[in-house]
């Protein structure tokens, strides 16, 4: 008896639970239908009151409008939080959720799990987390609310994306080490894409398209990377296209001195491919994917730089930026050479700023003077140092040693 008393029963088989978890199953299509009028409530509270902001003129009115506001979206939120643990939860739970569900879930706890680490990245992500769920549920709607709730929708996104930006932007000025700041990069480019393929289509659509004609053909170019697998290459020119469009879209969030931090994350992710590649054909890429960048990084950002921690760097990039504009006036007269003009100017300021650092950057280094012979600004010659500072050259089958200031290419 004392045996049969304390035996233990797998709590999953037993009568008890199969009646619980049945009782779970009927009751989640209730619970989704009142946790939905509740979420519909409040969206329409918010609506409500950001219409009545955009139309407040007076000052004093709109300050009170604007607390009005951020009360309705707070409760708003808490509605939707609530949606997702009293039925995506138990959905999940019981194995009853789609794949959509399963997903949703997800990806809440891995923001909910920002929380202890890093509580500033977590209020900006699960908000937008929050209410892009709900958007995607809007989008079942009638076309009218639709359209009211897209207005709404991207001023809160655009303000929360921009919020999380100058956050990563704040992390990179800290003391952090270098791997650290590799993962803020990500982060950075992650957001960016984000916003861009979620949040700008939207603002194409009830924007006038003029507002955007600057940006149409770089968003275009980077669409092309939503489809497919992406190599290295690939993931290097996405991120920097991505850079392009953010010195329009995120002028302040994502400040110069950040975006040149980027620049130069990406010029060193090109140079590494280049020297990492065995196969040719990818190699040329790579290379040419580098003189892109370059030129990216000059023209779109250094071109706009105000303030240099050195002056010297300043004038050493007003010689380059001179330089550039002449090769420009090539480009109608003679397209070949002003490529190739161009090329040649770019493979030497990038040369001077690897020769910093030469032991680390000797394969790139070599590649550049390899570049630079092809294109006829550099001769090889072929002879063996006998001593530092010393070269034996042979002609005629004789044999003379001739000094040289540095090593000849």
């Amino acid at each position: 008896m004392e045996e049969r008393s304390l035996r233990i029963y797998d709590s999953e088989k037993t009568f008890f639970s199969k009646i619980s978890s049945t009782i779970s199953r009927l009751l989640i299509p209730t619970k989704i239908g009142i946790n939905g009028m509740i979420i519909s409530m409040k969206r329409n509270n918010v609506l409500k009151a950001y219409e009545n902001l955009n139309s407040a003129k007076e000052q004093d009115k709109k300050e009170v409008l604007t607390k009005k506001l951020d009360d309705t979206y707070a409760l708003y939120l808490e509605a939707i939080d609530k949606y997702i643990m009293d039925s995506i939860y138990k959905k999940v739970k019981n194995d009853t959720a789609n794949e959509f569900e399963k997903e949703a879930l997800s990806q809440y706890y891995m923001i909910t799990h920002l929380k202890e680490s890093n509580y500033t990245e977590y209020k900006y992500k699960k908000q937008i987390y929050l209410i892009g769920l709900d958007y995607q549920n809007v989008l079942e709607e009638k076309a009218k609310l639709v359209a009211k709730f897209k207005q709404f929708y991207c001023m809160e996104a655009e303000t929360l994306y921009k919020g999380l930006l100058k956050h990563y932007s704040i992390r990179l000025a800290d003391n952090i080490t270098d791997a650290e700041k590799q993962e803020v990069y990500n982060k950075i480019f992650k957001t960016l894409e984000e916003y861009i393929s979620n949040i700008l289509p939207i603002k194409f659509e009830i924007d006038n398209n003029d507002t955007y004609k600057e940006i149409l053909e770089e968003f275009d170019n980077f669409d092309r990377f939503s489809i497919g697998k992406l190599d290295q290459n690939d993931v290097i020119e996405k991120n920097m296209i991505l850079l392009g469009l953010s010195r329009k879209l995120f002028t302040h969030s994502l400040p110069l001195v950040v975006a040149e931090q980027c620049y130069i994350k990406l010029l060193k992710d090109a140079r590494s491919l280049i020297v990492d590649t065995k196969v040719l054909r990818k190699q040329e890429k790579a290379y040419s994917l580098l003189i892109n960048i370059i030129e990216e990084y000059n023209v779109k950002l250094l071109s706009t730089k105000i303030y240099w921690e050195k002056p010297s760097q300043r004038e050493e990039y007003k010689k380059f930026w001179d330089k550039f504009k002449e090769i420009e006036k090539l480009k109608d007269s003679n397209y070949d050479e002003y490529i190739k003009q161009k090329e040649i100017l770019f493979i030497k300021s990038d040369l001077d700023k690897v020769y910093t650092n030469e032991n680390k950057y000797f394969k790139i280094i070599n590649f550049y003077k390899n570049k630079l012979v092809e294109l006829g600004v550099m001769r090889k010659l072929y002879n063996s140092y006998t001593s530092e500072g010393q070269y034996t050259k042979v002609k005629n089958g004789k044999k003379r040693t001739e000094k040289v200031s540095k090593p000849v290419v």
